[in-house]
């Protein structure tokens, strides 16, 4: 199978994820820009090059599509991006002639609206006025009307011009849907609350007959998995079940409905016990309210004894977002290792959709690469758990973890033995920020 992807940007959880999923089945050919032709945190992609990348290479199966890559240049310019509507709809008709008759999977973000004062990713301005754009935001879809603000005309002029523009391209997409264009259209919603402007698109786009799903990064793993057509039987179960309509942090849904969400968008069959599933899927759910370590949100963490599975299994460990549950780990180690994976990245939806995807390529693979699926399961154990869960909290700014690291490498090589892979592994920060570290493993 030959997969043309378009990543959002060149964070390793965007960019080098995809390629050590896909290199867990040989038999997929994986064709993927350049990284540097990709954006970063301060740095637009270069969609010139993008567009040209696209029109040379061979022939495939399948297109998954970031649509924000090629129309502003990535998740975060599509926030900042001070381009007129006129100016991204030349590159949108690029697109709609690009996909003209190739079976795409594509998705498209709904401007987020973020509850803090950080401009990291976000215009100059939200430094000052984000958490008051949030609280407006809030109020105006909650009593139907604008309320009375102290945000300085001009920046909420310019906020909510940037929000109509953005949607009335969310619109052309929905317009190719209908002609056929897309195999699968999702328009993405990231840090989610119950209202805002950003919910109030999404009820409008659903309206007009498009598909929307919490989430954000995952989501093209999340169409890769939809793409390749074999059902396999999932079984979710849940460690803290009478907590399972419990909403995670940055959602609108409970986890229950993340989880059937995630499998119903990549293609899965839930079945109702073990015994008829291929797979089971273990979640790691929390207890009322989802913890964050390095945000220093409390949650109480697994405290029971775990058996692994009788049948092949997966765990999405989501009782902490940006980071596993180490109580659970140890416990995990305890075990047999899920055959079909960990993950425990950011958000419930990242989790989960980066997990199912790694899970749907190991089961279906034609050529399977036991190395290939144990490096990625490396660099998820020491991400996840080592790293975030844990030596996150001890730096101070992006510095050589490599000594803090060791001791953990340590003792999930032993547990993984990945004997074949001897592997040397490196640690760098790409966008310079405690937030994502890269693993470089050769």
């Amino acid at each position: 199978m030959k997969v043309c992807f378009i990543p959002i940007d060149n964070r390793p959880v965007c960019y080098n994820l995809a390629k050590d999923i896909c290199a867990i089945d040989k038999s997929i050919e994986l064709f993927i820009p350049p990284r540097e032709y990709l954006g970063d945190l301060k740095k637009t992609a270069d969609i010139n090059k993008l567009f040209v990348w696209l029109e040379n290479i061979p022939k495939t199966d399948i297109m998954i599509l970031s649509l924000d890559t090629l129309v502003y240049g990535g998740l975060i310019p599509s926030r900042r991006s001070n381009e007129t509507l006129e100016e991204l709809k030349i590159r949108v008709n690029q697109i709609r002639k690009l996909i003209a008759g190739k079976n795409v999977y594509a998705f498209s973000s709904i401007m987020r609206i973020s509850n803090n004062n950080y401009n990291e990713e976000e215009k100059e301005y939200w430094s000052n006025w984000g958490k008051k754009i949030f609280e407006y935001s809030f109020l105006s879809d909650k009593i139907g009307y604008s309320p009375d603000t102290d945000i300085p005309k001009e920046i909420l002029e310019d906020y909510i011009s940037t929000r109509k523009r953005n949607f009335e391209i969310n619109k052309m997409y929905l317009d190719f849907q209908k002609e056929g264009l897309f195999e699968a259209l999702i328009f993405s919603k990231d840090d989610c609350a119950e209202y805002g402007f950003n919910v109030a698109e999404a009820r409008e786009l659903e309206k007009l007959g498009g598909k929307t799903k919490t989430g954000a990064d995952e989501i093209p793993l999340t169409l890769l998995s939809r793409s390749i057509k074999k059902d396999v039987k999932i079984y979710p179960l849940f460690t803290e079940p009478d907590y399972k309509n419990c909403i995670s942090n940055y959602e609108d849904v409970t986890i229950e409905q993340s989880v059937l969400g995630q499998l119903d968008l990549g293609g899965f069959k839930v079945v109702n016990s073990e015994e008829d599933a291929d797979v089971v899927l273990v979640i790691n759910n929390f207890i009322e309210k989802q913890g964050e370590l390095v945000m220093n949100w409390e949650t109480i963490p697994y405290s029971n004894s775990f058996i692994s599975p009788n049948k092949p299994y997966a765990v999405a460990d989501v009782r902490y977002a940006n980071g596993a549950d180490n109580a659970f780990v140890e416990e995990l180690f305890k075990n047999r290792l899920p055959e079909y994976g960990y993950s425990a990245w950011n958000t419930s939806a990242n989790t989960l959709g980066s997990l199912l995807a790694a899970l749907k390529v190991k089961y279906i693979a034609k050529e399977y690469n036991e190395n290939a699926f144990k490096k990625l399961q490396l660099i998820r154990y020491l991400d996840d758990w080592a790293y975030q869960a844990n030596v996150r909290a001890k730096i101070n700014k992006p510095c050589d973890i490599k000594e803090l690291m060791s001791q953990y490498e340590e003792k999930i090589i032993n547990k993984l033995e990945p004997e074949s892979l001897n592997p040397i592994i490196t640690y760098t920060y790409p966008w310079n920020r405690k937030f994502e570290v890269e693993i470089n493993i050769i």
